[in-house]
């Protein structure tokens, strides 16, 4: 098409069709792809809150009980260490990740499209962005 942006076409390089709509398959090969292209380590952060957060950032949610909460559960202001891609793809979330608190070693597991690379520099910031802008955009 030739309205895509430099993002669009490489997204649809990725993909092999310009049909950028997002379906269990698409994401399948993203996956693979992701998965022998981004390079370890790769430290990550929230892009945004997360789902769980919204309550205490957005609504009308205690501080105190944020910051109790943040102890165990992840937070978009937590830096991580990518660990692994989970093979299993959720219909509506797309691809995880396994994820490990560079703070206190807690693991966990998100959704790709939820976190990108601290730098934002690196090869590895730009096929994580292409990835969240696909999946919320075509989705």
């Amino acid at each position: 098409m030739e309205d895509f942006d430099e993002q669009d076409r490489s997204v649809a390089s990725i993909l092999g069709t310009n049909n950028l709509d997002v379906n269990r398959k698409k994401l399948g090969t993203y996956l693979k792809y992701l998965k022998r292209h981004i390079e370890l380590p790769c430290e990550l952060t929230g892009i945004e809150d997360f789902e769980w957060e919204e309550f205490y950032i957005w609504g009308p949610g205690n501080k105190k009980e944020y910051e109790k909460l943040r102890k165990t559960n992840p937070s978009y202001k937590d830096k991580f260490i990518l660990i692994d891609f989970v093979n299993e793809i959720d219909d509506d979330m797309g691809i995880f990740v396994k994820i490990q608190r560079v703070s206190d070693k807690r693991k966990f597991m998100l959704p790709l499209a939820d976190v990108e690379a601290t730098n934002k520099k690196s090869k590895n910031h730009q096929l994580l962005d292409d990835y969240s802008v696909w999946f919320i955009n075509y989705r």
